[in-house]
């Protein structure tokens, strides 16, 4: 898995005008209406709507792998049922939900800080980055974002932490189902290239199989030095090389 932070990003082209642009059957003149570009038709109409965007993160106590982050603007004429937070529902209603959001939703964003940020920054200032590529990735410029939790990122809009927003804020629980579902597919495909570590079981996190994988074998690339399991493994094992990681294989 690369440590490139990656970032996708999809919006649902909404028509209201001659060209497809909101607003853009109704200009002043044609003079004005040839003057004013497209973005600017875009961005007022988005303050026009007063577009709030949910974010939340996945990842933060994980042994290995990046944090991913998402935020989500949702549609109000096309409702999604059954949100909540992705740690209560099962894998494979986060799997259906996640495409139902996709399809659904006016725009979305997902990205992530490396395990390289985490242990360069620490989790907390990795997570907030990875929060602030996910909103200003979002093809829709919101007005208000809603973050879970009680800290928020540095952000050019009005932000706002909710506590347990993940099962209360219906665009904060899609946030946290497309992090969740991004997540666990990165760390599942982790395991076909370090099966002796279970990934596709424990995503990451410090399960007793994991740390007695970590005792047995040593961290990968994929582990976060900053973590104390992994630092203390680091410890014992020393950097790894690549007659090692053959060995591993």
């Amino acid at each position: 898995m690369s440590e490139e932070v990656k970032v996708r990003r999809v919006a649902r082209k909404v028509s209201s005008g001659e060209d497809g642009a909101p607003g853009a059957g109704r200009p002043r003149t044609r003079a004005a209406k040839a003057a004013l570009p497209q973005m600017a038709f875009d961005l007022f109409a988005d303050v026009a709507a007063d577009l709030t965007c949910g974010v939340d993160e996945v990842g933060r106590g994980p042994l290995a792998g990046p944090v991913v982050t998402a935020a989500v603007i949702l549609d109000p004429s096309r409702p999604i049922k059954g949100l909540a937070d992705s740690k209560k529902l099962t894998a494979q209603r986060r799997e259906a939900l996640y495409e139902e959001i996709v399809e659904r939703s006016l725009a979305y964003c997902i990205a992530e800080a490396s395990v390289a940020e985490i242990d360069s920054l620490n989790i907390l200032h990795a997570t907030m980055l990875a929060m602030q590529r996910a909103v200003n990735g979002l093809p829709r410029v919101p007005t208000l974002a809603l973050i879970d939790g009680n800290r928020c990122p540095v952000l050019p809009m009005r932000a706002e932490a909710v506590i347990k927003g993940d099962d209360t804020v219906p665009a904060i629980s899609a946030a946290s189902i497309l992090a969740k579902v991004t997540r666990d597919r990165q760390l599942v495909a982790l395991h076909d290239e370090f099966p002796q570590y279970g990934f596709d079981e424990h995503v990451g996190y410090g399960t007793p199989r994991h740390l007695e994988a970590l005792r047995l074998h040593g961290p990968s690339p994929h582990h976060r030095q900053s973590f104390a399991p992994v630092r203390e493994a680091f410890e014992v094992f020393g950097a790894l090389t690549v007659s090692r990681l053959a060995r591993l294989s």
